[in-house]
């Protein structure tokens, strides 16, 4: 995944996507020791994870993605996330809604 396909950046997240062989989109979320702590890498990973449960089902088909946390991700709240990922997810053209900001 990381020598193929495409990278999306945000000052909070970073979005990593190719197109799979599944019928199933499937995500990884991670966040590095830059970002913090455990404590703070975790809650990071679980601010990733509500953000992408709210829009899992408008994702399209077939794709595989890495949610990469960014240390100013401790910074922001649910609300920040969810429109950041929105934004990445827009931009990489793979939303099915026409929802995204």
């Amino acid at each position: 995944m990381r020598r193929s396909g495409e990278s999306y950046a945000h000052p909070l997240l970073v979005l990593r996507i190719k197109a799979g062989k599944d019928p199933v989109s499937r995500f990884a979320v991670t966040a590095g020791r830059t970002v913090g702590n455990a404590v703070q890498r975790n809650r990071a990973k679980r601010l990733l994870r509500a953000a992408l449960q709210e829009v899992i089902d408008d994702i399209q088909p077939g794709y595989q993605g890495i949610l990469i946390a960014r240390k100013p991700l401790l910074d922001a709240n649910y609300q920040e996330t969810s429109l950041a990922l929105r934004s990445l997810l827009q931009r990489a053209g793979i939303g099915t809604s026409n929802e995204y900001e």
